[in-house]
């Protein structure tokens, strides 16, 4: 070196060879560790920067001084000069702490490792490492705190270099992923625990490392490879991890097993989705009396909830007769409602609703009927999909959707069973299990006494509504000056049928008597007393009665069918006189469609329902033209919940504005655009046409009957 020119030192970064840091080690100077080189006599030879910043000496000050009279107070320089003197006699080297006094005059407890060197000449010099004792003492007590952290935490803890690769696990980690730790270590996490889904994850520990902003309670459900039956659930925290001079040197990760806590919330979270399906089940099933909408609404609710395909079927022969077949002979099954998440061709291997069909023996349906329990298969093979269809072509159907799960549950009601409830999952991927089996009963057992509820009312009022029929006359639709059309239509859905009829009773001398009434309430007792009515009314009209006589005749006779009351329109037409006289009992005013004119409401006097006694009839009395049309109607017909009265007889009227090219044509159009789905009332429709009258001579002469009449008494 010439001309006091200094020597070009290589870059830290240049020619490193492999494996060796191309950083220092912070921890050296946390602890700032002094050199202090002594000669044999004890002089100083060299001194570092560490040193002047442990001792406050430059070296200028401290090198050839003597260590012990720079550094030692005098109480403590004979002992310490003798530790060193057996250093150098020995070689062996010596540690331990000793108070040094500084330049500033204080004194500092300084912990001391001394060796023995030996230079290239054969003289020995005594090398001193010293830092402060209270700086090592506090990095010892940190090291020891970490290592019993890391070594006996319940916690998981890792640390990984910037390469994310394991360099460090704990015993807590270790038992957590059931994977040894040298298995771990070199290695990255999504190699170590590739069911995990890592790949996510590692995405984000590199934006820690890039970023420092800690990524906390990351929730991770999957699965170790030495567990791959079951999850389970971590929580993951990750943090950048930097030296004292913010160098980063990988990323710490922290894990709490929260596996049973996750279980529990998933069994909570069961069990609120089944309460809630129970409940669902119990406000959506069971909404009206008819058999197929009920069983439909039985699919409805457990898809796709439970299952991913739903068929409900019931035993025809129950549906039909009410009683189940005996013999030998395999049960019909009649489907009832078929319901599917999504669109799938396997819907063509089930049965559609309204089809009978007969199961083979190994069928779970057919297993129901004959054991009355569940059946599950939990996991369908080939085997399970033959037992579970009718035919191979049904089963491959089944394979290509992926049906993979499925159960049969009896519909037991009153102690029978009405029919069966089949569930499958083909897209859901978890099977059928038992407590899915105890939902399905609980739906099935409510649902199955809501069927039975509706097979029972539809029996019950197919007989009412045969009784009522039955006592409904067979009309002629041609009397003497008069073309008359009637309907009589059953109440819809919810009820039973009612007491509502219509008659047309022919009269001597070319009369025709007119009738509509209505029974108060429904059934077949209701029906019963409508006969009874109806057949004294006829008997009645023989008599040639006024309507308001008759009409007090029949009160007499209602009061005695206590509790039951009836409203009644009573008409009577002479053809000959082209009059009509009628009265009425608390029943809707008739609508009059004069030919050519608008149609208007009867201003009649109402009278009182029939059974109410003490109450007069009047009689009124109407001429009518040919072409002129009257309509008599039950509530049933104008009566609705949600609309006044008032607005239903304009709606009437406005609709008998229009005429019709027959009279059956105006009853249907009045049955079709006044009465909507779901009436809870039947209704009688009687209307009557006046048509020009032909008779071989003028009418009988004699006094005229009066224009209108009061009851004997009034």
């Amino acid at each position: 070196m010439n001309g006091g020119d200094r020597p070009e030192w290589p870059s830290t970064d240049a020619c490193q060879p492999d494996g060796v840091a191309s950083s220092p080690s912070g921890l050296m100077d946390l602890l700032g560790v002094a050199a202090v080189l002594l000669e044999a006599d004890g002089r100083i030879d060299m001194w570092s920067p560490d040193a002047e910043k442990l001792f406050g000496y430059t070296a200028d000050e401290a090198v050839g001084q003597y260590a012990a009279r720079l550094l030692l107070p005098p109480e403590h320089r004979d002992l310490v000069i003798g530790l060193f003197a057996g250093v150098l006699e020995t070689g062996r080297s010596w540690a331990g702490a000793f108070p040094v006094r500084r330049k500033d005059g204080s004194t500092r407890l300084v912990e001391f490792r001394n060796v023995r060197l030996l230079d290239s000449v054969g003289d020995f010099y005594l090398l001193g490492l010293a830092t402060d004792q209270t700086t090592l003492r506090e990095a010892e007590q940190e090291l020891a705190l970490s290592t019993r952290l890391i070594s006996q935490s319940p916690i998981g803890l890792a640390v990984l270099d910037s390469d994310l690769q394991y360099v460090a696990v704990n015993p807590a980690l270790e038992r957590m992923h059931r994977i040894p730790v040298e298995h771990h270590l070199g290695r990255r996490p999504r190699d170590v625990l590739p069911l995990v889904g890592f790949g996510d994850l590692e995405t984000q520990m590199r934006q820690v490392l890039e970023s420092g902003v800690p990524l906390i309670d990351h929730y991770t459900v999957g699965r170790t490879s030495a567990d791959p039956g079951e999850d389970h659930a971590w929580s993951m925290s990750f943090y950048r991890l930097e030296d004292h001079r913010g160098r980063v040197l990988g990323v710490a990760n922290v894990v709490l097993d929260v596996t049973d806590r996750h279980r529990a919330t998933a069994d909570a979270d069961r069990a609120r989705r089944r309460l809630a399906l129970i409940a669902d089940g119990s406000a959506r099933i069971g909404t009206t009396l008819e058999v197929e909408r009920t069983a439909q609404e039985l699919a409805d609710v457990v898809v796709p909830e439970l299952a991913d395909m739903a068929a409900v079927d019931g035993l025809d022969s129950l549906l039909r007769k009410g009683r189940a077949e005996t013999g030998d002979a395999p049960a019909l099954f009649r489907s009832l409602a078929v319901k599917t998440a999504y669109p799938t061709d396997a819907v063509r291997a089930i049965v559609p609703p309204g089809q009978i069909t007969a199961y083979h023996p190994d069928h779970p349906a057919t297993h129901c009927i004959r054991t009355r329990r569940p059946q599950l298969i939990a996991h369908l093979d080939a085997e399970g999909l033959a037992r579970i269809t009718a035919n191979p072509e049904d089963a491959a159907l089944f394979a290509q959707a992926g049906v993979h799960t499925d159960m049969a549950v009896p519909l037991i009601a009153r102690g029978r069973t009405i029919g069966v409830l089949g569930l499958a999952r083909a897209r859901n991927p978890a099977p059928f299990d038992e407590d899915d089996v105890a939902l399905a009963g609980e739906l099935a057992s409510r649902a199955a006494v809501c069927i039975d509820n509706a097979r029972l009312h539809q029996s019950i009022r197919g007989a009412a509504e045969a009784l009522q029929r039955s006592l409904l006359p067979q009309l002629q639709p041609w009397h003497p000056g008069l073309a008359v059309a009637a309907r009589y239509r059953p109440a819809q859905a919810f009820t039973e049928v009612g007491g509502d009829w219509y008659d047309v009773i022919p009269l001597d001398d070319d009369k025709t008597a007119l009738v509509v009434g209505d029974v108060m309430g429904s059934g077949i007792a209701a029906a019963a007393a409508m006969g009874r009515l109806r057949t004294a009314t006829s008997t009645l009209a023989d008599l040639d009665l006024s309507p308001s006589r008759l009409l007090c005749h029949l009160d007499k006779i209602t009061q005695g069918m206590e509790p039951y009351y009836a409203t009644c329109i009573y008409a009577v037409y002479d053809a000959r006189r082209a009059q009509c006289r009628i009265a009425s009992a608390g029943h809707l005013p008739p609508v009059l469609v004069h030919a050519g004119g608008a149609p208007e409401l009867l201003d009649l006097p109402t009278g009182a329902p029939l059974g109410v006694g003490g109450v007069p009839f009047e009689t009124a009395t109407i001429h009518l033209d040919p072409g002129d049309r009257l309509v008599l109607y039950t509530d049933g017909l104008v009566e609705t919940r949600h609309q006044a009265i008032d607005e239903r007889l304009d709606a009437l009227l406005h609709l008998l504005e229009t005429p019709d090219h027959s009279l059956e044509e105006t009853c249907d159009r009045l049955l079709r655009r006044l009465r909507g789905p779901g009436v809870p009332d039947d209704v009688a429709l009687l209307i009557a046409r006046i048509e020009p009258h032909h008779e071989s001579g003028p009418a009988e002469s004699g006094a005229e009957p009066p224009a209108s009449g009061r009851c004997p008494g009034d």
